[in-house]
């Protein structure tokens, strides 16, 4: 991972929420939620919170005396989230470090990341500090892209990307999202934090789109892929997008488009 790769920056958060939110996140943001839910608690921590999908979720789900948290390192993309989600008494949102956390030990019955634990530069760190806010029992619960072979509209972008700067092709999706699908090594690491009841589900799921030009827009100006695009040369930030929507076009269609996505929902308890 790059220090650009946390940088959801200007018009990126409003992309991410308009664009990317419903084509991939929305069902695994449900599938949190009903997880929690589930579990019927009264203090719930989420940590890289990004634009709020989770916490729009999860808000619905739970009691009038539950107390959720809502965090992420980003201040831009927290301020869209808590604009977005409206008045709510029981959730305060704070910007914070997952890998340092501001909260007391054995505080939470839940912590929550969606697709997330991908940009921490330490993982362990990260799980070790949601391991001590836990309390005796509570759940850490999070979810992990797998790898991009199984993510078609991100493989497609990214290979479409790829061709367009072949001399530096920029790697953000199948470097940060998608670099954090091994099983074997996700458990390693949480034994390692202190976690030893761990489980896992991948789940494959759907993602639809009402046109080709919303999966190119979702990722090529939606994540920091735009800025390793920018960055290279800002006026072909269009014509990547473009091209991306045509290479969708081309193997789903012109109109309605649905491809392959599929995730690791991971479950440690303390």
């Amino acid at each position: 991972m790059t220090a650009g790769d946390k940088e959801f920056t200007g018009s990126i958060p409003e992309f991410y929420d308009t664009y990317l939110v419903p084509l991939i996140f929305d069902c695994y943001a449900d599938d949190l939620a009903d997880r929690a839910a589930a579990l019927s608690p009264r203090a719930v921590l989420e940590t890289a919170a990004g634009s709020g999908v989770v916490a729009r979720a999860l808000a619905l789900r739970l009691g009038p005396e539950a107390r959720y948290v809502v965090t992420d390192l980003n201040q831009p993309m927290l301020d869209h989230a808590a604009n977005k989600q409206g008045a709510d008494d029981r959730l305060d949102w704070r910007q914070a470090d997952a890998l340092d956390l501001p909260f007391d030990d054995g505080t939470y019955d839940v912590v929550l990341c969606q697709f997330g634990v991908m940009f921490y530069p330490d993982r362990i760190e990260g799980y070790s500090e949601a391991r001590r806010v836990l309390r005796p029992g509570g759940h850490y619960i999070f979810n992990v892209w797998d790898q991009i072979s199984q993510n078609e509209f991100a493989d497609i972008v990214t290979n479409v990307a790829a061709g367009i700067f072949a001399d530096d092709p920029p790697r953000f999706l199948p470097r940060t999202p998608h670099g954090y699908h091994d099983v074997s090594a996700i458990k390693a690491d949480l034994n390692a934090a202190g976690f030893t009841e761990i489980s896992v589900e991948t789940i494959e799921e759907v993602s639809r789109a009402p046109s080709p030009r919303h999966p190119a827009v979702a990722y090529c100006q939606g994540t920091p892929l735009r800025n390793e695009i920018e960055s290279r040369d800002p006026a072909m930030l269009d014509r990547v997008t473009d091209a991306a929507a045509q290479a969708i076009a081309a193997r789903y269609g012109e109109s309605q488009v649905a491809a392959k996505i599929c995730a690791h929902v991971i479950t440690a308890v303390k």
